[in-house]
């Protein structure tokens, strides 16, 4: 099951079902099920805060993801700045939906077992954000 949370932010996520339709095919995709997935919109401060107190890392960033996963059941918590996101846009030129779908499945696929910090991961994981992305628009 895919939940929504929001904590010290007044965002309001409107594709919550078209989402998680998407995810659960992303999941499969990568012969994958979803299990507890949370996704948990947040301010800058709520996940720098995340971010000094469980990772001992003192900067902001778009997403942090906690891996919960059993064997092929995808479980974790997402928490994904719409500050940060919000800033990406504006970086990259990109629509903030489209960065802020992009964040998500980004997340997705750290569940899934995908990394990025060598340049050929990251080069991956940027390859299937990309196709990802491609689906949701069919959807």
């Amino acid at each position: 099951m895919i939940s929504y949370y929001f904590e010290d932010t007044d965002f309001v996520f409107k594709q919550r079902a078209r989402i998680k339709k998407w995810l659960k095919l992303v999941a499969e995709s990568e012969i994958r099920r979803i299990g507890d997935v949370s996704v948990i919109f947040c301010s800058d401060n709520y996940i720098l805060d995340i971010n000094q107190r469980y990772l001992s890392h003192d900067y902001f960033t778009d997403i942090i993801t906690f891996d919960y996963c059993e064997g092929d059941i995808l479980s974790g918590d997402l928490f994904i700045s719409v500050d940060s996101v919000r800033e990406n846009s504006l970086e990259y030129g990109t629509e903030f939906e489209e960065e802020l779908h992009r964040v998500i499945v980004h997340g997705l696929l750290h569940l899934i077992g995908y990394d990025d910090h060598e340049e050929d991961d990251i080069r991956t994981m940027r390859q299937k954000e990309n196709y990802y992305l491609s689906l949701l628009e069919l959807l």
